[in-house]
């Protein structure tokens, strides 16, 4: 019997220890939309769902990024890059997004795996890793890159979305751009914070 106490008592222990490890996780949400204005260090934000406005405060440190369009020639050996593809029915990759990553966000997310970002397509694969070969031919771009668990061989054709991430800085932040708060942490005085804001370069909306 004192040793079922003593089992029941650590089970009781370790629930404890794990309730109270996701009471402290931050819950979050996502923030999109354009800016309206921009006071100190809070951006007040036209969202795009709901018409409302949001205000997110930006922490110390906090990582401004702008993304936008990119050309094929960046897509170069050596490059870190995310690739949002159609597994093809010879084991090839067929791009439909890729990003190229600035040298501070190597490796980001390195692998491979479902893509289930949103507006991701179903069924597709994600594949984060460095471009270690490109050739051309009849499909388009192909490319054969490596990742700590393996090498792909990705297609990127003419129909192929390709954007960059440029590290930005508070200049970037003006009324009328659009603006991509991925996870945005909820205070607990309901109000919002982050560390990272993806800013629209040109026309193209993160």
């Amino acid at each position: 019997m004192k040793k079922q106490l003593q089992i029941f008592a650590a089970m009781v222990a370790i629930a404890f220890i794990a309730s109270s490890a996701l009471a402290q996780k931050p819950q979050t949400r996502a923030v999109k939309g354009k800016i309206a204005s921009v006071e100190g260090s809070t951006i007040v934000i036209d969202e795009t769902k709901g018409g409302g406005q949001a205000k997110v405060k930006l922490k110390d440190k906090a990582v401004i990024m702008t993304v936008g369009k990119a050309t094929l020639a960046e897509v170069k050996p050596g490059a870190y890059i995310g690739v949002g593809a159609m597994p093809q029915a010879d084991g090839s990759q067929k791009a439909i997004r890729v990003m190229i990553f600035p040298e501070m966000q190597r490796g980001t997310g390195e692998g491979h795996y479902p893509w289930k970002t949103p507006g991701s397509v179903p069924n597709s694969t994600m594949t984060n890793a460095t471009v270690d070969t490109t050739v051309a031919d009849v499909d388009g771009q192909v490319l054969t890159v490596k990742h700590k668990d393996g090498v792909h061989k990705i297609i990127i054709g003419k129909d192929a979305l390709i954007v960059s991430n440029i590290p930005g800085g508070p200049a970037d932040l003006k009324a009328g751009v659009a603006i991509n708060v991925p996870a945005a942490e909820v205070t607990a005085d309901g109000g919002l914070e982050t560390v990272r804001v993806n800013i629209g370069r040109g026309d193209y909306i993160p």
